[in-house]
């Protein structure tokens, strides 16, 4: 007898005949009870006959039901389609006219290729013209649209003849129509077939279907009666919105991977015509040879190329490769005196303060392509797409040019120089990135909101996330922040001192800016004097010992920063535009001071902070935090490499209680033999 655990009661039903309650042994063959089940009910030939769930999801029991598992609906798929049953649908649909027949088919039907036992290949060229009759039909039943639009998606993803069948038998304009109704399953169906086409159609085939999209402003509506109709846009549809939105910006991958080719004239002349709308100049035709290259390689440079005599040179890097020309050339034409104020501003800067707009504009372009995720393929499971996507025609080129601009914002707020370049345009990426994650619906909102994210508020939003990290950190991770604090101050304090030894190029105030004179400053290798002098402008890194002044580092008694520098209050006509990069120093009994106006606010920081070390005080400056803050990140990072995905206690752990006695050893020597 079988142990009663074996042994469950159920009840097996089916139509026409009472229910039967039998004692199930689990130990039986699955055969065999479906031959004792058959038998209660007079039926022969037991082996056409299968148990299935009657709640929840009817699946078919396998054998495994003595093991209590359950497989999936592919159990009853193998043994239909072993008995050509898909063949008898593809009949009925080639054959049928009746509505109701044909939904309940194609369902079966489509349900049946989801499990990939079956090739698509094998279809008829009769069943895939029926197929698309029915989505190309005017008035058609919306639930046999709906399947059979599926059924034409899966055949384009299957391979690409069927791509080639379908692409000729469907027409685009009942496919766009279906985007356009009210029935949001139809809708989505719609749409996962049109990117189906377009993922796998050639860049020929590609450009046609869209250029007949942008014809019928298939965006426009998306935008207005999608993004923005009065329901949230479901999972599914997001995906496809977000392939749509992928497949079209990689439409600017080829420009992206192509060089300038110095020998293609129609590219020479977009340069050049960069230059001209720049600048206004005399008439080129008649200079000679050498002057005119003289003049467009000093035009070139104010427009911020980096090999100014060859500016094709700074474009040979993909990417952006040309995808810069074309945003640089985009916006010169589609803005002309926004481009032109950009140029002009900055060429009249010093040249250690000018962004420099080529070179600011190849990179920014780089950062967008990145950010867009242009040249990198649609995932299978991505949704996160932009509604601004949708608002705009040429969107990588309008946010282009709302982003240079944006650059040039920033690299004053920032007072940078030449050597912050890398910092500004880090700052912009963020600027770029954190307002896009908002999701903004049109390029106006997005303008406004990028530009009132300015420097402070980036400086700000860093610090608090920074706090925020800090609070979710455990207990001894904060305790060896706080040990390793010391040691790397001490290297910053280091780094400080040595570039007050290096010394800096410091600009004298005067009321007359060509009159204005430089001097240079640095510190004694022995950290006890300071050395200065007058300087000419092309001299770099003058010796010590051609610096003539000095001020013994004992002498000094107060370091002033701001509006309590005396060439502050001397200079008030200057001091709104250097009041935070002027420093001084006070020596002797603080009856004489030396005044400094730093090139740049990292200079400002590096100063102070190294001035500070020398009188004994601690540093204050946004530099030194910053830099606090990376080293501390990267060290502790490091030490904790090995304890990845360990997680660490609160509290340490508690040390055991000693032995009750210690006659234990281990003997070396015995391993060793």
């Amino acid at each position: 007898m079988p142990q009663q655990k074996d042994i469950v009661k159920i009840a097996i039903q089916m139509p026409g005949a009472y229910p039967q309650l039998i004692q199930l042994d689990q130990k039986k063959p699955l055969s065999a009870v479906i031959k004792e089940v058959c038998d209660g009910w007079n039926l022969p030939g037991s082996d056409n006959y299968a148990l299935q769930y009657a709640d929840g999801v009817q699946m078919y029991i396998t054998e495994s039901v003595s093991r209590q598992h359950v497989s999936t609906d592919v159990t009853f798929a193998q043994e239909f389609i072993s008995r050509d049953g898909h063949l008898l649908l593809v009949k009925i649909v080639e054959d049928s006219n009746d509505n109701v027949i044909m939904t309940h088919t194609l369902t079966g039907f489509m349900e049946l290729m989801d499990h990939g036992i079956v090739s698509w290949e094998n279809l008829s060229s009769v069943f895939i013209k029926k197929i698309a009759g029915f989505v190309n039909a005017k008035s058609t039943d919306a639930s046999i649209q709906q399947v059979c639009l599926d059924i034409l998606e899966s055949m384009v993803l299957s391979s690409h003849s069927l791509f080639l069948h379908v692409k000729q038998e469907i027409t685009m304009e009942r496919l766009i129509a279906h985007l356009q109704v009210t029935n949001q399953q139809i809708q989505t169906k719609a749409m996962a077939l049109l990117m189906a086409l377009l993922q796998t159609a050639g860049d020929s085939d590609r450009k046609d279907m869209f250029d007949f999209l942008t014809k019928k402003s298939v965006r426009q509506y998306i935008y207005k009666n999608i993004i923005h109709s009065s329901g949230s846009v479901q999972d599914e549809m997001a995906h496809y919105l977000y392939v749509l939105q992928s497949v079209t910006l990689n439409l600017q991958e080829p420009r992206m991977r192509t060089p300038l080719d110095c020998c293609s004239q129609e590219q020479r002349d977009i340069l050049h015509g960069l230059r001209q709308a720049a600048f206004e100049t005399e008439s080129e035709n008649s200079l000679s040879h050498e002057r005119r290259r003289s003049l467009c390689a000093k035009e070139f440079r104010k427009l911020g190329f980096s090999n100014n005599s060859n500016p094709g040179q700074d474009l040979s890097r993909t990417p952006p490769g040309l995808l810069a020309l074309d945003t640089m050339y985009y916006f010169a034409a589609r803005y002309p005196d926004a481009y032109s104020r950009f140029v002009l501003e900055n060429s009249s800067r010093e040249d250690k303060h000018e962004c420099p707009f080529a070179r600011s504009s190849i990179q920014l372009t780089l950062i967008l392509c990145e950010i867009l995720r242009i040249g990198e393929p649609p995932s299978e499971t991505g949704s996160d797409y932009h509604p601004i996507f949708f608002s705009q025609d040429r969107l990588m080129e309008e946010l282009f040019c709302v982003c240079i601009q944006l650059l040039n914002k920033t690299w004053k707020e920032m007072r940078a120089t030449q050597e912050d370049f890398d910092k500004v345009m880090q700052v912009v990426r963020e600027q770029i990135t954190r307002t896009l994650s908002s999701k903004p619906t049109s390029l106006e909102l997005f303008k406004n909101k990028v530009n009132a994210l300015n420097y402070s508020e980036i400086l700000k939003l860093r610090q608090t996330e920074r706090l925020h990290q800090e609070e979710t950190l455990a207990p001894p991770v904060l305790e060896l922040k706080e040990r390793l604090k010391p040691e790397l101050l001490e290297l910053i304090r280091q780094q400080r001192l040595n570039r007050l030894c290096q010394g800096t190029m410091f600009r004298k105030i005067s009321s007359r800016r060509r009159q204005d004179k430089l001097w240079y400053c640095r510190l004694s290798p022995n950290h006890k004097m300071l050395h200065y002098g007058d300087v000419e402008e092309d001299t770099e890194n003058p010796p010590i010992e051609t610096l003539q002044e000095k001020i013994p580092v004992a002498d000094i008694k107060g370091l002033l920063t701001g509006k309590d520098c005396p060439h502050m209050k001397e200079n008030k006509g200057k001091q709104n535009k250097v009041l935070d990069l002027a420093f001084s120093i006070t020596y002797d009994v603080e009856e004489y001071s030396l005044n400094f106006i730093a090139p740049s606010r990292t200079d400002f920081c590096l100063w102070t902070d190294g001035l500070s070390v020398l009188l004994g005080r601690e540093m204050s400056s946004e530099s030194m935090r910053s830099e606090l803050e990376i080293l501390l990140s990267m060290e502790i990072k490091l030490r904790l490499l090995d304890l990845e995905n360990v997680p660490i206690p609160d509290n340490a752990p508690v040390v055991p209680k000693p032995p009750s006695n210690f006659n234990f050893c281990y003997d070396f020597s015995q391993t060793e033999q």
